[in-house]
């Protein structure tokens, strides 16, 4: 079988939707497993850009898209964007779109509150989140009072849990604004919602396996990056769900035995939204020019990213915990004007050298990054589709991250486009 998964190895903004898109030409589905509408994939395809943020990558390219039960899902949201991506020339219909009837929904009330506690903290306490009630949706599901779209079988017990869940938040929500939520009118919104939408929905780990036993080739897709892990990455700057390669199972409810291929992605050089550690950030000229070049805005909120060098320590630990075995370099054509490039290989704190990624908040907070530096080669890259066509020092550059984190760079993305890219070992056949 040759199925296999994408992840981001850094706080997200990696450049997985291309990559998915990529891929997905030799897919017969693509099937997202985790987070919810507060990831964003920019896929730029003949000049044309689309913005996804539910829709699996795949869609674009009309194979066959699942959303798996990993991810909460906003019903209204989800209808917005299928009319966007629709008004794009994208026909989506009930034969290349499906969604697990085990997903967990987003209700109105969940933004509210997710935005009331964000305004509630203060400065560097803020944990960045995007306000779309992603982490209040999965506390409910933790919390085993969440709402699935099986439950919308039977509507008086749906409108029971309703109910539920709003006296529970309401409870919080008068204590700081003196006042409560009603229900009603976001249980007709999801009503409808869900009306429109339940031509899509069906059992989809039953699907996975029909797709498996065909021997069709399946494509999971990761949303946000290794560092966001509610377990792994940087806590508590951190999302609400597990972004590393083996929640590709637990959030599909497909089979480990389905898996052949752990994708890696990784920029040449490190973002970061919000808040939160960042030992290799460059908050100077050097971030500055990392980000206009990159363009390295946030596709969900818009938000400026903070940027800086590529973090070896991190990328071992990212590569390690997922069982990793491709790496894809993206946006190797942003670093093409540097005289000089670093790569951070080893931190010091409190006067001792680490090789591994601390997971104490205090260690991170005082990490002082080691730097190997490469000379830059000052000549295009954009759009260059051959290794051996790239300039000798960005081959030396892809090289010694190979060296250093010891895995291969499968492909490396030297533009935008869908076709900017040196296709090294093939990943997907």
């Amino acid at each position: 079988m040759s199925n296999l998964v994408i992840v981001g190895m850094q706080w997200g903004d990696e450049g997985k939707g291309k990559i998915v898109d990529l891929l997905a030409s030799s897919a017969d589905a693509v099937v997202r497993f985790q987070g919810g509408h507060n990831a964003g994939h920019t896929l730029v395809i003949n000049k044309k850009t689309f913005k996804l943020s539910l829709l699996p990558s795949g869609i674009v390219r009309q194979k066959l898209s699942i959303i798996g039960n990993g991810v909460v899902l906003d019903p209204i949201h989800l209808e917005k964007e299928i009319r966007e991506i629709t008004n794009q020339g994208i026909d989506i219909n009930f034969s290349n779109f499906v969604i697990s009837s085990d997903c967990f929904v987003i209700l109105p009330i969940h933004r509210y509150i997710d935005s009331l506690r964000e305004n509630q903290k203060k400065g560097s306490n803020k944990i960045g989140t995007t306000g779309r009630g992603i982490g209040p949706a999965y506390e409910d599901k933790v919390s085993r009072r969440g709402i699935r779209f099986s439950d919308f079988k039977n509507i008086e017990e749906l409108e029971e849990k309703f109910i539920s869940i709003y006296n529970h938040h309401n409870i919080w929500i008068k204590k700081f604004e003196g006042k409560e939520i009603s229900y009603e009118n976001d249980f007709e919104k999801i009503l409808k919602c869900y009306h429109n939408l339940s031509k899509y929905i069906d059992d989809t780990w039953l699907l996975l396996k029909q797709l498996n036993d065909k021997n069709k080739k399946i494509l999971f897709e990761g949303a946000q990056g290794f560092y966001l892990d509610i377990d792994h990455g940087t806590y508590p700057y951190v999302t609400s769900s597990n972004t590393v390669a083996a929640n590709a199972f637990t959030g599909s409810g497909a089979s480990p035995n389905y898996l052949k291929k752990m994708l890696g992605i990784t920029k040449a050089y490190t973002t970061r939204v919000g808040n939160g550690p960042f030992p290799t950030e460059e908050n100077n000229d050097v971030g500055e020019k990392l980000g206009k070049i990159g363009n390295e805005f946030g596709t969900v909120t818009g938000r400026k990213r903070r940027c800086g060098w590529l973090d070896i320590v991190m990328l071992k630990k990212a590569i390690t915990v997922s069982g990793i075995n491709g790496l894809v370099l993206t946006k190797l054509d942003v670093l093409d004007t540097f005289t000089d490039i670093k790569i951070c290989t080893s931190y010091k704190i409190d006067n001792q050298i680490f090789e591994d990624y601390p997971s104490s908040m205090s260690s991170q907070q005082h990490i002082i990054p080691i730097y190997e530096t490469l000379k830059g080669w000052k000549e295009k890259t954009k759009g260059i589709t051959n290794f051996k066509n790239l300039p000798l020092n960005a081959q030396n550059f892809v090289n010694r991250i190979q060296s250093l984190v010891n895995c291969n760079i499968d492909i490396i993305s030297t533009g935008p486009e869908r076709n900017e890219n040196i296709i090294i070992n093939e990943v997907f056949n």
